[in-house]
């Protein structure tokens, strides 16, 4: 199975947000481990997402002993965005449990915004489901992990998964093995660099996921430093962003560099919104709003000088000035080789009343 078997709308609610063709795009601001281990951080993020006015809020959950080898938990960890000797303790350090989970949780609900995350892990899986979240997050990483996907598809909850680093025969696994589980799946289209240079998003894959998977909301998880390519890909097609957040760019970690600022993250919800009025319907109309400019730019066919009644009409009595009144130049043929019923005088408009 290559292409959807059903036709139906594509269409995924998360929470009490409908995502569509027609929709606003559905923001996720993913904080991840930004909050640096500390829930009074995550709160303070959690109050800057929502002055940026996103759809949601989104943490990463791991198991950390049982997701890494012992000598990869074990291996020393020895730089500046280190919070531990090894890369465990690391790892540990930045791991919230059940009750930030629940502290945030709730603040989330007060604030208005949907609250999930990603699990790495079974085990971090059946933590969050305990929590019964609106939707789930797939990691690019786990895009081949089908045991995993599908264990976190059994929830009965929207699956989003990210793309990076995969092919088109990757998620057509995904969505065969998934949809008989359960159909509120998405696809985030990814490049798995962080960050990604403008060279490496192409975009116009997002085109060819909407077309390969008809029923499903396409997306973009932007790893660009930049508000830009949103847009872009609002345009070709995507209904869900996710984007790293951050409170300040040189706090310690890996992922600051790369999220947007509270600013930032305003600039691009605000550029999104508009951008979904701005696209219109297609149809090529001339709004009121368009008139005045229109009557003071445009041009009207006037008397080129005082004329007699009586006179016929040529192209070397008309005179095409503005502002836009009597007949359009369009319509100057009509006008030709006409007499004049009445004396015009220079500069007067002329209309199909002045002839006969």
């Amino acid at each position: 199975m290559s292409k959807a078997q059903i036709s139906k709308a594509r269409e995924l609610t998360i929470g009490n947000k409908v995502i569509s063709d027609d929709s606003d795009c559905y923001i996720i601001a993913e904080i991840g481990h930004n909050h640096q281990g500390e829930l009074e951080k995550a709160r303070r993020l959690f109050e800057a997402a929502k002055m940026a006015d996103v759809d949601a809020v989104k943490l990463q959950k791991r198991d950390n002993r049982g997701l890494y080898t012992k000598a990869g938990f074990n291996k020393p960890y020895d730089n500046e965005n280190s919070f531990g000797a090894t890369y465990g303790e690391h790892r540990e350090f930045l791991e919230f449990g059940e009750s930030e989970y629940k502290e945030l949780q709730k603040q989330a609900a007060a604030l208005g915004m949907d609250f999930f995350a990603t699990p790495f892990d079974r085990p971090s899986a059946d933590f969050l489901a305990a929590l019964n979240p609106p939707a789930y997050k797939i990691a690019s990483g786990d895009l081949k992990n089908i045991p995993h996907i599908k264990h976190v598809a059994g929830f009965g909850k929207p699956v989003i998964v990210s793309l990076g680093g995969g092919l088109i025969d990757d998620a057509r696994r995904v969505y065969d093995e998934i949809m008989p589980i359960n159909p509120q799946l998405c696809f985030l289209h990814c490049t798995a660099t962080y960050p990604t240079r403008a060279e490496d998003m192409n975009l116009r894959v997002i085109a060819t996921l909407r077309d390969e998977f008809p029923d499903l909301v396409i997306g973009l998880s932007d790893h660009y430093n930049g508000i830009a390519m949103a847009v872009a890909a609002y345009v070709l097609g995507a209904r869900v962003i996710e984007k790293h957040f951050t409170l300040d760019h040189t706090m310690k970690g890996t992922d600051h560099a790369l999220s947007l600022e509270s600013i930032g993250m305003h600039k691009m919800v605000r550029d999104l919104r508009r951008t979904r009025v701005a696209l219109g319907d297609g149809q090529k109309r001339v709004l009121d709003a368009e008139a005045p400019a229109i009557k003071k730019m445009a041009k009207g066919i006037y008397a080129k000088s005082d004329l007699p009644a009586g006179h016929v009409l040529s192209e070397a009595d008309l005179a095409f000035k503005s502002p836009a009144e009597g007949l359009p130049p369009s319509e100057m043929d009509k006008l030709i080789g006409l007499k004049l019923n009445k004396a015009v005088v220079e500069d007067e408009p002329l209309t199909m009343a002045h002839v006969s």
